[in-house]
């Protein structure tokens, strides 16, 4: 079997061993969901109540310290197995998962979660698990363990965004650049920008030049606050970024009615939303998740200075 399918295998094995895993995989099927209709393509918001201990994440440096790591492999549970990759990474099974397969790849050593130096490591696990989408939450952008490098994975075609780039109807490409295409989405509510193409170098080279401006515009951040996705099909990678300015919206910290404990993530940034109050899934509503996302997402005027500075 190749990298992929001895994953997705790993997900069935460990259901049968491992009770956490076998009753939150079960659980997903009675997970509810709902579709919110947007000016010509939907979001799907799900209640997923296992997943409040990500959503409700304290990533703040003295409570990163006061806890173990889940993530090193010397805490890991004795229940959960991993497939090594690349001699870096431990391909494993989310056991709070949000899709029907869900993996954690974090990396063997402890590195902090930094992706400047590991969007190439990013690309290659994107092609060697192609029946999956790889996530990457920054830091500041949904990662529960910002003290420990590591990346996500959901089995394809369960988030509208991958629907939504098939279409072609809410990007046009700004420049072709090195056999890379650099494509700006439009009426999306979110800021997303498209890298696409067969050249990993190229690709890596320009996410690279792209990062770089960021970081002009968040020189205070230690690392400009985004969200990436990478697929890989028809022998080329999609990445798909989400420049950020903020981690969580007003309406995290409010109480009462006002509350929605919506802590955007990648899977959300690409219209996945995942609520882990019923409350919150009953009343969400699309003007809600515009007003959160032009909190969260990095304004047009400064993402059209980046797009100059980058691309001419």
């Amino acid at each position: 079997m190749n990298i992929s399918e001895q994953a997705r295998q790993l997900i069935i094995d460990q259901q049968g061993e491992w009770e956490l895993a076998r009753k939150n995989y079960a659980g997903l099927k009675k997970v509810k969901t709902k579709k919110l209709a947007f000016d010509g393509y939907d979001m799907m918001v799900q209640f997923n109540p296992e997943r409040i201990v990500s959503s409700s994440a304290k990533t703040d440096s003295k409570s990163i310290q006061a806890r173990a790591c889940f993530l090193c492999q010397s805490n890991l549970p004795k229940e959960q197995r991993d497939i090594p990759v690349m001699d870096k990474y431990m391909i494993l099974v989310n056991p709070f998962p949000i899709f029907s397969e869900h993996l954690t790849i974090p990396s063997i050593d402890h590195p902090d979660q930094l992706i400047a130096a590991n969007f190439g490591d990013m690309l290659e696990l994107a092609r060697l698990l192609d029946d999956f989408t790889i996530f990457y939450n920054g830091p500041k952008c949904g990662a529960s363990a910002p003290d420990h490098l590591h990346f996500q994975a959901g089995v394809k075609g369960h988030i509208p965004i991958e629907n939504d780039y098939k279409k072609g109807s809410f990007f046009h490409e700004v420049k072709s650049k090195n056999g890379v295409a650099i494509s700006r989405w439009h009426g999306y509510a979110r800021t997303v920008l498209t890298l696409s193409g067969s050249d990993k170098e190229q690709l890596v080279t320009t996410f690279y030049q792209l990062y770089t401006a960021l970081e002009k515009e968040q020189p205070y951040e230690k690392e400009p606050m985004l969200n990436l996705l990478a697929s890989f099909e028809n022998s080329q990678w999609i990445v798909h970024v989400f420049p950020r300015k903020l981690h969580r919206p007003w309406q995290y910290f409010e109480e009462g009615e006002k509350q929605i404990l919506l802590s955007p993530g990648a899977a959300d940034m690409a219209g996945l939303l995942i609520t882990p109050r019923e409350e919150d899934f009953n009343k969400l509503a699309p003007m809600d998740l515009e007003s959160i996302f032009e909190q969260v997402c990095l304004e047009k005027e400064v993402m059209d200075r980046v797009i100059t500075q980058v691309f001419g």
